[in-house]
């Protein structure tokens, strides 16, 4: 009798996963270098200090000018009210970490709010003052804000008690302050603006702690919180706007127009604090109308006009135009979306002596188009060059948020 004996068949050995990022054998870094020069980036500073740096050189120069009232700032005398408003700040009890809301159309009180809180370790979160009540909330509860800056005019959606996102009331659970006349239970701004600078706390700033909390949707869905920290937004600006061969190229004498809202990163970032830090003026403007544009232009010679398409249509296709002496502006920056070659050469028979840029700025990715001012006549319309921000070794790693 033969019996036969069973063998186990042998399992064939699997070699451990590996990393989807780790480089194989093969495989060599590349690093791709520019001929110019290296832009110095002082990503160690916070930003309020960063932007004011050169404080010195410019103190006395305009540095915000409100369109509707006229009034103008000096560089010393914004750097001087957003102290003020640091130390109202930590008052009313915003300290290192918190979270405040501006609800408001550009105005000077929105740079001494966003630099004021920037100065004792607050963040801002940027909300659209035309939002619904609902939209609004969610904002204010998803970022855990703690006070609102608002105009008296949108207090009404703050009380809405048909808003299901809404369960406080302001004045009571949450502070509000106002920059003009305040309604019940709110208070002025200047509680913040007329407090003694002295009293601002020494706070220590990581240049990793978050300094702007702006919301977008992206391409689709709800608006999502953007953690923006100290760090990214120094390297953003420098990266336009310092160095021996700046991406923008703004003076000292320039005024940039700011009719773009502020609540949106391309006029927060490439218009307001790149020219606080170059010490150009900001000409506020708190919203689009074509008759007072063309005043503003004329009266304050605006070199530089930051714009988006539907306003560089209306200004390549109003016959009102046709009126005004445009020939102070020297550069036009146009972002939030694609400008059309027809548009670009209708809006170049305009304005003929301008260069003319097309900027892409967003809060999930700081990515920029730099153009160079010098440039071919026959190739303008394709002398842009795409430089992203979140590069190795200038953007200390790419960490952003």
């Amino acid at each position: 009798m033969m019996s036969v004996a069973t063998v186990e068949p042998t399992k064939p050995e699997i070699p451990p996963p590996q990393s989807q990022n780790a480089p194989s054998s093969d495989e060599t870094d590349h690093v791709f270098r520019s001929k110019l020069p290296d832009i110095p980036i002082s990503n160690h500073l916070p930003l309020h200090t960063y932007c004011f740096e050169n404080l010195s050189d410019f103190s006395d120069r305009p540095c915000l000018i409100s369109g509707s009232t006229g009034k103008t700032y000096s560089f010393a005398e914004t750097h001087l009210v957003s102290r003020k408003v640091a130390a109202g700040l930590s008052n009313l009890g915003i300290k290192k970490g918190d979270v405040i809301m501006t609800l408001l159309q550009n105005c000077p009180e929105f740079i001494f709010s966003f630099v004021g809180a920037s100065m004792i370790g607050a963040v801002t979160t940027t909300a659209n003052p035309f939002y619904t009540p609902s939209e609004i909330f969610k904002q204010f509860s998803a970022s855990r804000a703690k006070l609102i800056i608002t105009q008296s005019q949108y207090v009404t959606k703050l009380r809405d008690s048909d808003c299901c996102e809404n369960s406080k009331n302001p004045g009571e659970d949450f502070v509000v302050i106002t920059i003009d006349d305040p309604p019940e239970n709110c208070l002025h701004f200047t509680v913040l603006a007329e407090a003694n600078e002295s009293e601002m706390p020494a706070v220590s700033i990581h240049p990793d702690d978050p300094v702007a909390l702006p919301f977008s949707s992206g391409t689709t869905g709800l608006p999502k919180g953007v953690i923006l920290t100290h760090k990214s937004l120094v390297t953003s600006v420098a990266q336009q706007v310092d160095g021996e061969n700046p991406n923008l190229y703004l003076k000292q004498d320039d005024v940039v127009l700011c009719v773009l809202p502020l609540f949106h990163i391309f006029s927060l970032n490439s218009v307001l604090l790149c020219s606080l830090r170059a010490g150009s003026a900001v000409l506020l403007m708190q919203k689009f109308e074509m008759g007072s544009l063309l005043e503003l232009i004329k009266k304050h010679n605006i070199s530089v006009a930051a714009v988006v398409p539907p306003l560089v249509l209306a200004l390549a296709k109003n016959p009102m135009v046709a009126n005004f002496d445009l020939s102070s502006i020297r550069i036009v920056l146009s972002g939030a979306a694609p400008l059309g070659k027809e548009l670009e050469e209708a809006l170049r028979n305009r304005v003929p002596q301008a260069v003319l840029g097309q900027v892409s700025v967003s809060s999930f990715a700081l990515i920029n188009e730099s153009f160079h001012e010098h440039v071919d006549e026959d190739d303008r319309c394709g002398a842009r060059v795409f430089m992203l921000l979140k590069c190795m070794g200038r953007a200390g790693g790419g960490h952003y948020f």
